[in-house]
């Protein structure tokens, strides 16, 4: 069984080398690229990418898609945001997410996709994810609202703010207690609002939830 401490060690190891480095820079800044895409950018052979691919695959840092016939590569911060739990403390926590969320807003808006694994029995995973009591402590004490079923509508609301609605979607897919699928709209600002209406115009934005 891999251990806490074995995968921080694997995260460090990642981060040790300059080469995967500028691999999680050049996928923060483009995300979901191909390893053709990732070896014109290097001055190194593809196995030579290949290999660095590997390591930071296998430390969590990057997680792939497949899209027909294509291997997307995706930048996971998953396992760093874990690293800075471990020592950034309570009182600095509030200054950090500050700055964190200031970088996030000002930036362009591109695809991610972030991965963690729980251990945890599907029906203890389901029920953290619908019970509205459970949701809103990992959604910033905001409720939620859904009868969950496939095609239902639900809602994110800010009890703090007169319920104002923050997001909004539809459930794909329902297959309690093994899969979720779901739409995502933010609705908090203008400015988000306006980007999620430009881009559910193309694909909508998806958030699955697979238990096995």
């Amino acid at each position: 069984m891999v251990t806490y401490s074995e995968c921080m060690d694997a995260v460090f190891k990642a981060l040790s080398d300059p080469t995967r480095r500028d691999l999680l820079d050049e996928l923060f800044r483009e995300d979901g690229q191909t390893l053709s895409a990732l070896e014109a950018r290097f001055d190194m052979t593809r196995f030579g990418i290949m290999k660095h691919l590997k390591i930071l695959e296998e430390a969590g840092l990057v997680v792939t898609r497949r899209r027909g016939r294509e291997k997307l590569h995706y930048l996971n911060p998953v396992p760093i945001r874990l690293v800075h739990d471990r020592w950034v403390s309570k009182y600095a926590e509030p200054w950090a997410a500050a700055l964190s969320d200031l970088k996030t807003r000002l930036e362009s808006p591109v695809e991610k996709i972030f991965e963690i694994y729980i251990k945890t029995t599907p029906e203890r995973l389901w029920e953290a994810i619908t019970d509205s009591d459970t949701r809103s402590k990992y959604q910033f004490g905001n409720t939620h609202t859904a009868d969950w079923t496939p095609g239902g509508h639900y809602e994110m609301h800010n009890p703090k703010a007169n319920g104002m609605v923050l997001g909004e979607g539809e459930n794909v897919e329902v297959d309690p207690p093994r899969r979720l699928v779901q739409t995502m709209r933010a609705l908090w600002g203008e400015d988000v609002k306006a980007e999620a209406h430009h881009a559910s115009r193309g694909r909508s934005n998806r958030s699955a939830i697979p238990a096995t």
